[in-house]
Parts: structure tokens; sequence; C-alpha cells
């Protein structure tokens, strides 16, 4: 399967799934909606904003993206320039986890 994934990459619809807590949500909105334009350049197609129904300072995002590729380098866009800034991630508690995700499919 690993090895159908690395081979067909480009084929696979990618989501990135982040969770981390937060401060407050409307501090932490404010800063994701500051970043709508670098979602829609990196490919972003949907989004999805979530929250536990017992946790209201806990997010989870989902990014749709037409490839893995793509996925992949907004998740290093994240990791190594917004989530390095506090001005940039207000709102933002700890670390986040992100994960790239793609469909499981079984092999034929």
């Amino acid at each position: 399967m690993v090895e159908e994934i690395a081979e067909h990459r480009e084929m696979y619809l990618a989501t990135l799934h982040i969770e981390h807590q937060i401060s407050d949500l409307g501090t932490w909105m404010g800063a994701f909606n500051q970043f709508a334009d670098a979602r829609r350049d990196a490919g972003v197609i949907a989004q999805r904003v979530n929250q536990p129904v017992d946790d209201d300072r806990y997010i989870v995002v989902q990014l749709d993206f037409d490839t893995i590729e793509a996925a992949e380098r907004f998740k290093g866009f994240l990791e190594s320039v917004v989530w390095q800034s506090r001005d940039l991630s207000p709102g933002l508690m700890g670390a986040p986890t992100a994960r790239v995700l793609c469909e499981a499919r079984l092999a034929k």
C-alpha cells in the first residue's frame, strides 16, 4: 500500500489534519482568517474547522488539497513559519500536531 501511494501520490486527494489547544476561539479565528489568501494560494480546495463538544479550548482543522505534495508543502510552511511566531499564531497554545492524510484504499 505504501509503495502504491508513493507511485501515485499526485492522484490522491490529500487532507492536512491539524489539532491543537487554543487560548480562545475569537483570537485563534482572527489569526486563521488572516491566512485565507495563503491557504488559497497553496491550493486548499476545502476546509473544515471543528471543536470537540466538550472542549472549547481545542481546535481541529482539516484542509483539503488536490495533491499530497501541496498538503506537505503547506504543512512545512505552517511548521517553519507560522507556528514559529507568536505574532503569526496568536491563540495557539502548545505545539500543534499535523498529519497529511489520504483516503485508505485497498490494493487491487
